[in-house]
């Protein structure tokens, strides 16, 4: 804090703070909008569950462990 440093600038001032929503029930929703979110949870879980190759047990298969040499038949 001497005299040839610069001051520091004032820290920028604080965000505000977020209204509070009610929270989102089943029962708010129309039949209509009901569809739209269940389409969209489906198709999320679609395409997890499509990514996954393997079982929990992992990859049950046989691994090539032979390694081919040169050194005759």
């Amino acid at each position: 804090m001497g005299f040839l440093r610069p001051k520091m600038p004032p820290p920028p001032p604080p965000p505000p703070a977020m209204p509070t929503l009610p929270p989102a029930t089943p029962d708010d929703f129309t039949e209509e909008q009901r569809k739209k979110v269940n389409a969209a949870v489906e198709s999320k879980k679609k395409g997890y569950t499509d990514t996954i190759l393997t079982t929990t047990q992992g990859d049950t298969s046989e691994p090539d462990i032979y390694k081919k040499t040169l050194l005759g038949a």
